[in-house]
């Protein structure tokens, strides 16, 4: 079961996606479609209804309601949340490719919605840098309200998880370590989607997010991947560790780090491969041949 923001293809100008789910078997329903139908979009789904509630009312809705998914165009899940936390230097080897040292605590940083972009839209390239990179990632999408969590409880938080590309005006940040917030908030500068994977489905097939493989992917072909084993800080206690900064609310997302970044340029188009949870594309494109981005 995955969970989405999608357009139907045969309304292509509809400015509105709608929130569904995703059946491996059945196909794609509208969630105000369901048996139990939820009248209110991915964003409030998170924070209402738990992954084994969505499943339950999927599975008793009746077959005739699902689509084939090839119908719809997903979309960003969402384009509001309260926050985006980003992660930097998280995998060893990619900090020892940088020669970088090891951080004793997370390095993080906080993205504007402003960034937001989905499945398919262009990741413009500002004008003001001559080098973007883009940040293939593991999401997790937070589903309860948590404050001063331990991180033995900090999962209970987590309603899922989703494929992330983190983009950076590398230029610009390595004229001052202190212009970070600068090259990482342009517009287009976070992707992520095409959908959301209940954590419990996930550590059911993977046993552990250690297991996940997380690969950065440019015209094709993978520039880096790693597995969540190799970070310095886990995601547990990146959601333990970021609750004893400020509350997480239904919707926050923490991008969890890179394995890798790759330079993209005009014409590009980059991924992340996250296998068995989703793979998100994007276009790469100059600021004058990108259109903005469709809001929720």
């Amino acid at each position: 079961m995955r969970l989405a923001t999608v357009r139907d293809a045969q309304r292509p100008h509809d400015a509105v996606g709608a929130a569904a789910v995703l059946d491996p078997e059945r196909g794609m329903v509208l969630l105000r479609d369901l048996a139990d139908p939820f009248p209110g979009g991915v964003l409030d789904a998170l924070g209402a209804l738990t992954p084994a509630e969505l499943a339950a009312r999927v599975a008793a809705t009746e077959a005739d309601r699902f689509a084939p998914p090839e119908r719809y165009t997903p979309l960003a899940p969402y384009t509001r949340p309260r926050k985006i936390w980003g992660i930097g230097l998280n995998y060893r080897k990619h900090a020892d490719d940088l020669s970088a040292p090891y951080p004793d605590e997370p390095a993080s940083f906080i993205k504007g919605d402003h960034t937001i972009i989905g499945q398919g839209d262009p990741i413009p390239l500002p004008a003001q840098s001559t080098r973007v990179t883009a940040e293939a990632e593991l999401g997790l999408v937070i589903g309860r309200t948590c404050r001063n969590v331990r991180p033995d409880q900090a999962l209970d938080y987590v309603w899922g998880v989703c494929p992330v590309l983190d983009q950076t005006a590398e230029d610009i940040l390595q004229r001052n370590p202190r212009f970070l917030t600068r090259a990482k908030n342009f517009p287009g500068f976070f992707s992520f989607g095409p959908s959301i994977t209940p954590l419990s489905e996930v550590l059911e097939r993977f046993g552990e997010l250690a297991h996940v493989e997380v690969a950065t992917v440019r015209n094709g072909s993978v520039h880096r991947s790693n597995t969540v084993s190799d970070m310095m800080f886990d995601p547990a206690l990146l959601v333990s560790f970021h609750s004893r900064v400020m509350p997480l609310f239904p919707g926050d997302v923490i991008s969890t780090g890179t394995p890798g970044a790759v330079v993209i340029r005009d014409g590009d188009v980059a991924q992340c491969r996250i296998p068995g949870i989703g793979t998100l594309t994007n276009p790469v494109v100059r600021p004058d041949r990108a259109a903005p981005a469709a809001e929720d």
